[in-house]
């Protein structure tokens, strides 16, 4: 009989994997805690307490990430999350329909996007305004789509960011028949313009069937997608290890691809596993499907009550490892950064809350027809009928169509 150990991490080259038709009750235990644990297999390059751990593998993926940058990245975190939480307090006085907050994540979704090129594709779900944010989408366009006035701000095609997608999974087909065309087109292997796709998805959405067609298709047609599952520990109200007897990168084996877990609070070691990820797509080599270990700090969305759910100390233990936290001391310690440059950062963070308090309150209803328009590539004879019927119905108000 094979050890818990080989049961849980039946890597290459050592050791059988466990063969019994029913695993031994220490197995099991084994395989649950390794779904939320980091564990031996976690990539970190820079640690709670903030100190730099050197990785020969991956280190050379962010061997141009000097002071300059590192500030980018942590300016980069905390205004996001700035935004993020203006985001939820909007939505508390009744200026959005729902938020869905980020909290925590912010390592993750940085440094994931900071990865992407400009030519690369990329698939949010709904959480993912960390990486809209290094895609050059301001948080202004995000609350229309919460508000409910827009079916999406931007231009996925200009910005290459796809809109939100609400269905928990779907994204992960959309990315993975986008990614099949990048390969048809002949868009993989010719650096410096080859592209690759990544989506993102939560620990939630590896239950959903889209997600494993998905991984099907993106293995049989080698498809450039980086599959970059943020694993926050919680669908919902469901715990990861009620999802999975496994770590959620070890699926990946079963479809013929690689998979890694990396510190999701570390933005250094995001930035260096979707840099690999991604080079390994472009070149390729894909798919890839990367966890990124983290923790959802707030709830799941406006409307979700977590303490229902999870205790008060787990919530205080990763508090300790914030993202943000980690890279604050990092700098201050190595002397990489002066307190004028976090003075500089705070002051832009109070400022873009305000814009976006200002932009939200003062955001125009948009017209009725908006409700027909920019929904299809092109109009047709039905729609347009549909369109003035119902223009004229609510012409028929006082007030007429608004």
């Amino acid at each position: 009989m094979s050890s818990p150990e080989q049961w849980t991490h039946p890597e290459p080259g050592g050791g059988p994997a466990a063969t019994a038709a029913q695993p031994t009750k220490e197995q099991v235990l084994a395989g649950l805690r390794a779904t939320n644990e980091g564990g031996a297999e976690l990539v970190e390059l820079l640690t709670p307490e903030g100190e730099r751990v050197a990785n020969p593998e991956f280190d050379k993926y962010v061997e141009d990430i000097g002071a300059e940058e590192l500030c980018g990245l942590y300016r980069d975190m905390v205004l996001v999350r700035r935004a993020d939480r203006e985001g939820n307090a909007l939505q508390r006085q009744g200026q959005l329909g729902i938020w869905v907050p980020l909290l925590g994540q912010e390592a993750a979704q940085i440094g994931a996007g900071r990865a992407l090129k400009p030519q690369d594709m990329a698939f949010p779900s709904y959480r993912e305004h960390g990486v809209a944010w290094c895609r050059g989408i301001r948080p202004e366009q995000i609350l229309a789509t919460f508000r409910g006035t827009e079916h999406s701000e931007w231009d996925p095609a200009e910005h290459r960011f796809h809109p939100y997608t609400i269905v928990i999974g779907n994204q992960v087909l959309n990315a993975t028949g986008y990614a099949m065309g990048q390969r048809f087109e002949g868009k993989v292997g010719h650096e410096p313009d080859a592209e690759a796709t990544m989506v993102f998805f939560g620990d939630g959405a590896t239950s959903q069937g889209d997600v494993h067609e998905g991984f099907v298709w993106a293995a049989v047609y080698d498809a450039p997608v980086v599959f970059f599952c943020q694993n926050n520990q919680w669908a919902i109200s469901e715990p990861t290890e009620r999802q999975s007897r496994l770590p959620l990168y070890q699926r990946a084996r079963g479809y013929g691809f690689p998979g890694i877990r990396v510190d999701g609070n570390d933005v250094l070691a995001s930035l260096a596993v979707s840099r690999w990820a991604l080079e390994e797509c472009r070149s390729g080599n894909g798919p890839v499907l990367i966890e990124a270990f983290t923790y959802r700090m707030d709830a799941h969305t406006t409307s979700d009550d977590p303490t229902r759910y999870r205790l008060s100390d787990e919530l205080e233990a990763w508090k300790l490892k914030d993202p943000i936290e980690r890279v604050r001391v990092h700098l201050v310690r190595n002397g990489m950064a002066e307190p004028e440059f976090f003075d500089q950062v705070q002051l832009e963070a109070d400022e873009l809350a305000s814009e976006l308090r200002a932009y939200c309150f003062n955001m125009p209803d948009p017209p009725a027809e908006r409700i027909f328009s920019q929904v299809y590539a092109e109009g047709n004879p039905l729609l347009d009928k549909q369109r003035d019927e119902y223009l004229a119905y609510l012409a028929g108000f006082e007030g007429g169509a608004h």
